[in-house]
């Protein structure tokens, strides 16, 4: 891996910012996301994309390696997606985003060039239409990919689907795509985005359905929505002090039985608590020891 690049999957917040608007790049990096998704796609008009695309590729050279970076390139039927991917697939950034994800060989055609590079760069696809859903688990296990992520707002144009404000009848759809990463082996996916940024309360609801359901992380539109999607994937101060006490349980244990509060303490819960600490950084996530 070049020096200076490391990419993690632990982010909850996924900031887009458009392509061709490169004063906002900066700021978006600086808006406590996690990570930032610069648009080719959906944020920039077809007379535009060539120019936005030598502005985002000048930009990178201009500013060194970008680990928090992802690069969302235009569809693979698409006329711009062959020089979107030529452009970005061995620049210094986190990966590539590849929207309207639906079958296994335009992933693979997208890690191998950026393989061909030597450069780890990773795949973040957007599930999107009836094909990508259908598709899921196979698209999970492809090399390179490090999580999915739920285009929702496409999908039901795609199916017809006229939602409710949280998306109800899309539930099995994002269980769905829970598993198919677990199955996978990745980390948990990335839900999709909430259109209101002047709603506080709705947005937190939408982030505590998402955690519910197995989500890990969430795709923002505005930076008003970052704080509230990176502190809505932490565990609550009521959870943080459950597995606290958990764990210290376990360490008094000598071997036997064990109980807090009347429970007992079995190896699930013990995985749960390990879960809550590891995501605030309390323990390490894959031995479960103290940091």
């Amino acid at each position: 891996m070049e020096a200076g690049i490391h990419v993690s999957q632990d982010a909850s917040s996924y900031l887009f910012v458009p392509a061709n608007r490169p004063e906002r790049y900066g700021k978006a990096l600086s808006s406590g996301a996690d990570a930032v998704i610069v648009d080719l796609e959906d944020a920039v008009a077809p007379a535009l994309k060539d120019e936005a695309r030598d502005t985002l590729a000048d930009w990178l050279q201009q500013h060194g390696p970008q680990p928090r970076l992802w690069v969302r390139i235009n569809a693979a039927d698409s006329a711009w997606h062959a020089d979107d991917l030529r452009c970005f697939a061995g620049l210094p950034l986190a990966g590539i985003v590849l929207p309207k994800a639906e079958a296994a060989d335009s992933l693979r055609r997208v890690a191998d060039a950026m393989q061909a590079t030597h450069a780890e760069r990773k795949v973040l696809p957007l599930i999107e239409s009836a094909a990508g859903i259908a598709n899921m688990r196979e698209l999970a296990r492809q090399p390179g990919v490090a999580r999915l992520a739920f285009g929702s707002i496409d999908l039901q144009v795609d199916l017809g689907m006229q939602c409710d404000a949280l998306e109800s009848e899309l539930a099995h759809l994002r269980v769905e795509m829970v598993l198919a990463s677990r199955l996978a082996d990745i980390a948990p996916p990335v839900d999709g985005v909430t259109t209101s940024f002047d709603d506080p309360a709705f947005l937190e609801e939408a982030v505590a359905r998402a955690r519910r359901l197995g989500f890990g992380a969430k795709l923002c539109i505005h930076p008003r929505q970052v704080e509230a999607v990176n502190r809505g994937f932490l565990p609550s101060a009521e959870e943080a002090a459950w597995a606290r006490a958990v764990m210290q349980a376990v360490s008094h244990s000598d071997g036997g039985a064990i109980s807090l509060n009347g429970k007992m303490i079995d190896k699930p819960v013990i995985m749960q608590a390990q879960r809550f600490l590891a995501r605030l950084g309390e323990i390490n996530s894959t031995e479960g020891s103290a940091v």
